[in-house]
């Protein structure tokens, strides 16, 4: 049976990155793609890559009960944080899967959205029902949804930190205090919106840390580790801007609790990734350009006796297993379909 799917908010990178891999899925059907400042345009002409998938698709604009006159199964929502807690009362009051790419129901404290995100939270009752959509942490739940109700997508780069650092915390190898995330994202996770600080010529050449201190993906760091930890994790979250489209490397580095060698962290992150389709464990330093395009993300992990350091890195692609192909992959566990169905795990080269 196949389902009938929307995107609301398609006109933007996580948009089109849905749009792309929707496309390929063998259970869905995108019948709604919508995008307020782009309301009547062809999705070609924003997007010529997509013109021989979606010849005849344009935006629409977003009105309350449109998933319900579509017959929507699944919505998934692009959208800016902060404007998803505005509609998703809406979309849930159907009997269908909703899928926020956006920060909105990802933190289960609603008393971190004014620190972190500057304004209380819209509808804070809906943050404990929200699954949180990372299958590698929290599979159980998404398959307990039932093909119905509300997943919170991860950030991109807590998706990169957390695969790298979870299985040494929930193995007790690293102490849970001083966790340092040292992390370079490509320029599209800004969005498609132009910023000064995003044009080629800020860009290009250039290398620059942002967010010092106050990075609001933090807490989602700190609560995926905690999770697994069993108690309070605290970590420091310094991201960069690198000059490349998309990818997105985190370097990691924790205190071991005890005597450790590189070979008995990657043997814990060997165990813990033997049999998840999207991780790949290796002896070599992770590129994000074997990650390109594709929902894999590439891990690995060495113990420094000299310094007594753990440093765990891993690379991904930021619009795919960091965004939208998460996004997919989180929905086929809800819905009950194949987990990898409609997600390349093979990148793109050269």
């Amino acid at each position: 049976m196949v389902l009938r799917a929307g995107i609301v908010g398609a006109s933007g990178f996580t948009g089109a990155e849905l749009l792309r891999l929707l496309h390929g899925h063998p259970e869905f059907d995108v019948v709604l793609a919508t995008g307020d400042s782009q309301a009547g345009s062809a999705v070609a002409a924003l997007y010529p890559s997509l013109a021989a998938a979606y010849p005849d698709l344009s935006f629409e604009s977003y009105h309350r009960g449109l998933a319900d006159d579509r017959g929507l199964d699944v919505v998934f929502c692009g959208l800016p944080h902060g404007t998803s807690q505005q509609i998703v009362p809406d979309l849930l009051s159907g009997d269908r899967l909703v899928v926020d790419l956006g920060a909105d129901f990802r933190l289960k404290d609603p008393a971190l959205y004014p620190r972190w995100y500057h304004a209380e939270h819209g509808v804070p009752e809906l943050l404990a029902h929200a699954v949180y959509g990372l299958p590698e942490l929290f599979r159980g739940e998404l398959a307990a949804l039932g093909g119905s109700g509300l997943v919170a997508t991860p950030g991109c780069y807590v998706t990169t930190a957390t695969l790298a650092l979870a299985p040494l915390v929930e193995a007790g190898l690293v102490e849970t205090t001083g966790i340092v995330v040292d992390a370079a994202s490509g320029v599209s996770g800004a969005g498609r919106p132009p910023k000064p600080n995003t044009t080629f010529c800020t860009v290009d050449e250039d290398f620059t840390a942002y967010g010092l201190l106050e990075h609001r993906h933090t807490p989602e760091i700190e609560q995926n580790l905690s999770h697994v930890a069993g108690q309070d994790v605290q970590v420091l979250f310094t991201p960069h801007l690198a000059p490349m489209n998309r990818g997105i490397l985190a370097t990691c580095y924790a205190r071991p609790t005890g005597t450790v060698t590189t070979e008995s962290v990657r043997e814990v992150l060997r165990a813990a990734y033997e049999n998840e389709p999207f991780v790949v464990v290796s002896d070599e330093p992770p590129s994000t350009k074997a990650t390109l395009g594709s929902n894999a993300v590439h891990v690995t992990a060495c113990a420094d006796e000299r310094t007594g350091w753990v440093v765990a890195i891993a690379a991904l692609d930021n619009l795919t297993k960091g965004a939208s192909g998460g996004a997919v992959q989180a929905a086929n566990v809800a819905l009950g379909l194949p987990e990898t169905a409609g997600l390349p795990v093979v990148g793109l080269y050269p």
